[in-house]
């Protein structure tokens, strides 16, 4: 077996399989079109969420999309525009988002986050926790009656599935936050997330990979590939020609477009989401948090705060919507009145795109197109949730091993 592995995609599920693979002793090139240091795996909320068992694709979801999808302002937002591959995106979406889709797929999403955050630890403790990485807890906030019914709910079910669970009232949410105000009903904490911050992260694996020997090829474009029968033999890029023994797709939102030049279809589809990072500010939180009647994500960073959310699926070239930032801006005011921060200049907004597949899931294995490609993407919001286990997973696919946890759920070809 050759001893050569060429990933595509230098964000965190690229770099986290890159991570696993130099430890087997594989000799890597990471391609990537950008330099690290920026990308959607730099401006995330940072978070390592077990908590979040219930993939994108639930009962209801859809009903809430439509009217939600009207307003440009709105937690999630579908631009109008005439795409063959959105069309057969939503019509895929739609036949998923029912409840025996989702009695299924929860299984599967609970073993790899639970196995991610497992790893992460792990790989806190083998490269020293350069990134912040705080193990408190994550809360979910609410402030009506409705949404705290449903969130009691799905603590329910987080407690079938074995995972820890404190309902709070007002003043015990606010007592765990004595230097903000915190305007809430209630809330959920669910003390195994944990948060840091993912540029740090990055950063760290970057440093650490390059101190290994792997090879990052960056600022450089896919433009094709050599095939012989069954088989890449070769990526072709603007910087020139790679030789590929053995082939990983990790490119994001950008899954579809290489997959094309290998003549591969997936079904996936860039949400575009925003954050604002404000530093050094006088009072901060000491929990993130998801506002959940708001769907905006905060996210304390040392003496920094992030807060960011909204889904926003309009391509992956579409111009900023600063009013979207506003809401998220406004959703936090709302809930923490008092909190000193003010509207971000456009110029500061952070925005990134999240790979969605129909079902919520991500894509995580072979593809019986080629003997040599394994496909790891498509993972919404959960990418630095699941990025440790998804390069666990690819090193044991790349090694011909049974994989620590059943894979079947995740399979590329299943739609």
């Amino acid at each position: 077996m050759s001893k050569q592995v060429t990933i595509i995609g230098g964000g965190v599920i690229g770099l986290c399989c890159a991570y696993y693979l130099q430890k087997e002793g594989y000799e890597i090139t990471v391609i990537e079109r950008g330099d690290i240091t920026d990308g959607t795996s730099f401006g995330n909320a940072g978070y390592v969420s077990p908590s979040h068992f219930v993939p994108l694709a639930s009962p209801g979801i859809v009903a809430q999309g439509l009217r939600w999808m009207l307003s440009s302002t709105s937690p999630f937002y579908i631009k109008p525009r005439f795409s063959i591959d959105l069309i057969k995106w939503l019509m895929t979406f739609r036949k998923q988002a029912n409840a025996q889709t989702v009695e299924r797929n929860v299984p599967p999403l609970n073993d790899i986050l639970h196995l991610s955050r497992e790893l992460t630890s792990d790989i806190k403790n083998e490269l020293g926790n350069h990134f912040r990485m705080q193990e408190v807890g994550c809360f979910m906030l609410y402030k009506s009656a409705s949404v705290e019914k449903h969130e009691i709910e799905l603590a329910k079910e987080a407690a079938r599935l074995k995972i820890e669970t404190q309902i709070l009232n007002a003043q015990e949410v606010q007592a765990m936050e004595p230097d903000v105000q915190v305007d809430v009903k209630g809330g959920i904490l669910y003390p195994i997330d944990c948060h840091m911050h993912p540029g740090d992260f990055m950063r760290t694996l970057k440093a650490h990979l390059q101190k290994a020997g792997v090879k990052l090829q960056l600022n450089t474009t896919v433009t094709g590939f050599e095939k012989q029968g069954n088989t890449v033999t070769a990526v072709i890029t603007d910087k020139g020609k790679f030789d590929c023994s053995q082939l990983v797709l990790a490119t994001g939102s950008w899954l579809p477009v290489v997959t094309e030049k290998l003549g591969v279809s997936i079904l996936l589809q860039a949400g575009k989401g925003y954050s604002m990072t404000y530093e050094n500010i006088s009072r901060n939180l000491r929990y993130p948090a998801i506002l959940v009647d708001k769907r905006v994500a905060m996210t304390p960073m040392g003496a920094d705060l992030r807060m960011g959310g909204t889904m926003e699926i309009s391509g992956l070239n579409s111009p900023v919507l600063i009013k979207r930032a506003h809401a998220i801006f406004n959703g936090a005011k709302a809930y923490y009145p008092d909190l000193p921060v003010d509207v971000m200049p456009k110029e500061k907004i952070w925005y990134g795109l999240r790979p969605l597949t129909p079902d919520g899931l991500p894509y995580i294995g072979s593809h019986s197109q080629y003997a040599n490609l394994i496909i790891a993407g498509g993972h919404a919001m959960l990418g630095l949730s699941l990025a440790a286990a998804t390069g666990k997973l690819v090193e044991e696919l790349v090694n011909k091993k049974k994989t620590t946890i059943d894979i079947t759920a995740f399979r590329p070809e299943r739609f």
